[in-house]
């Protein structure tokens, strides 16, 4: 990556107008992708934790997370498959744990696909490590692996 590749990448908080985008990006992400109404209605209750990229005023990648106590749950992250492989989703993953730091949270957790190598890579580089496997997790039966985030701020 050279110098300045994110000079015209801003990291936001989501708006309703992102909608149709962040569907786009969701759908060509995940087998079993989140109807647009649940993502509004997730924006609706995790606004501040519900961020978006934007590059080119195009919306090339999201993150959801809630914060539960003192716990944060990365409930959802994609980049649009054209933008991949160029830091974004780190960005995006930076971005909402310090949002989520803000509200006082001290560990985070996700759920992945087992099956999904390149996305366990991607969080264990960014400090997840293997809490578990949860059995049958996902709509299709596959199950998913449990990583968490001990955040040393």
């Amino acid at each position: 990556m050279s110098a300045g590749a994110f000079d015209m990448l801003l990291i936001r908080k989501f708006r309703p107008s992102d909608l149709q985008k962040v569907y786009e990006i969701e759908a060509q992400s995940f087998k079993d992708p989140y109807h647009p109404i649940f993502l509004i209605n997730l924006y609706e209750l995790y606004g501040d934790t519900f961020l978006v990229a934007e590059e080119d005023s195009q919306v090339v990648g999201y993150v959801i997370a809630r914060k539960v106590d003192a716990k944060g749950h990365i409930i959802a992250i994609a980049v649009d498959p054209r933008h991949r492989c160029r830091g974004i989703g780190k960005a995006l993953m930076l971005a909402v744990e310090e949002e989520l730091r803000k509200k006082g949270v001290v560990e985070l957790w996700l759920e992945v696909r087992v099956s999904n190598t390149r996305a366990v890579k991607f969080y264990k580089r960014l400090g997840y490590v293997e809490k578990g496997i949860l059995k049958g997790y996902y709509s299709d039966g596959e199950d998913a692996m449990l990583l968490k985030k001990y955040m040393l701020w």
